[in-house]
């Protein structure tokens, strides 16, 4: 048999557990500065993203390359770069 005291762990505590695992992550956003203003990390890797991604269009049109679908590679590049931007620095 499961004494009481183990059968009341599973509610109120188990809640109270719960929440404070769901709070923890609560902590300060990195953010950068850049001349005096402070700009989300993720802000500063996307633009970085963006410059990297027609950097890649200028050289691909340079080499007489074609993408299939450029509607679909051009942005799912910029956010693999802006992801691997920020796994790298901010991560």
């Amino acid at each position: 048999m499961i004494p009481t005291k183990a059968r009341q762990f599973s509610g109120r505590t188990c809640f109270f557990l719960l929440a404070t695992w769901g709070l923890a992550s609560c902590s300060r956003a990195p953010s950068v500065d850049v001349l005096g203003s402070f700009f989300p990390a993720w802000l500063l890797c996307l633009a970085i993203a963006v410059v990297l991604s027609a950097f890649v269009q200028l050289l691909l049109s340079r080499f007489r390359m074609r993408v299939a679908y450029p509607v679909l590679f051009f942005p799912s590049l910029a956010t693999l770069v802006t992801l691997a931007l920020w796994l790298i620095f901010f991560h």
